[in-house]
């Protein structure tokens, strides 16, 4: 396999690991408010999450940004937090400008790169040319940020198709759920608390 492979192929393993539930969270609560037939909407907010975190991964791979680690692992579930509280707030009602939205994804995605940086450093050790290892990287997670979408979207549209489940319904409930899943997620990492 050749180095863009591998890295690449880290990437989307990385964002679609289970064991880092998180990332999957806030990709899901970024995407509870779209249905299939707006998969275009949904992906300029997954875009606009990944330019946000190759912007933050790149300058923390580069120790131009340093931020302290039990900082940014209780950040990241309040990303989730807020963003599954906003969708609750917009549950039924059409979802109007992706503006907002696509700011939120952007700043949010800015705080998850940071959570990235520490894996993908490990990976990098002292290798000089990082250019390519993080171009790889990036198109990963980003390709597995759009398997995770495509997922979320496929299962709105049976559980709304099969079931006749309404939509601000189906909003509700995956937001609820992410949202006291993230609380759990943010309480545990409170920076100073956490053992």
């Amino acid at each position: 396999m050749s180095e863009f492979g591998l890295y690449f192929d880290l990437g989307w393993k990385h964002i679609a690991d289970i064991s880092g539930y998180d990332h999957i969270l806030f990709v899901m609560a970024l995407c509870a408010l779209y249905t299939l037939n707006e998969w275009k909407k949904v992906l300029i907010l997954v875009t606009a999450f990944t330019i946000g975190h190759s912007i933050t991964l790149a300058l923390s791979v580069l120790n131009i940004v340093k931020v302290p680690t039990d900082i940014i692992e209780f950040l990241i579930p309040v990303t989730i937090v807020v963003t599954a509280f906003t969708n609750l707030l917009k549950a039924g009602k059409p979802v109007q400008k992706v503006q907002l939205n696509y700011f939120f994804a952007l700043f949010f995605g800015l705080i998850h790169g940071l959570g990235f940086s520490n894996y993908l450093k490990s990976l990098l050790g002292t290798q000089e040319d990082i250019t390519m290892p993080l171009f790889a990287f990036n198109l990963g997670l980003e390709f597995g940020q759009i398997l995770i979408v495509l997922a979320i979207l496929l299962i709105a549209a049976v559980v709304m198709g099969v079931s006749r489940v309404k939509q601000r319904d189906w909003v509700i409930f995956l937001s609820a759920a992410i949202f006291g899943i993230a609380v759990v997620m943010a309480c545990e990492r409170i920076p100073g608390l956490s053992a």
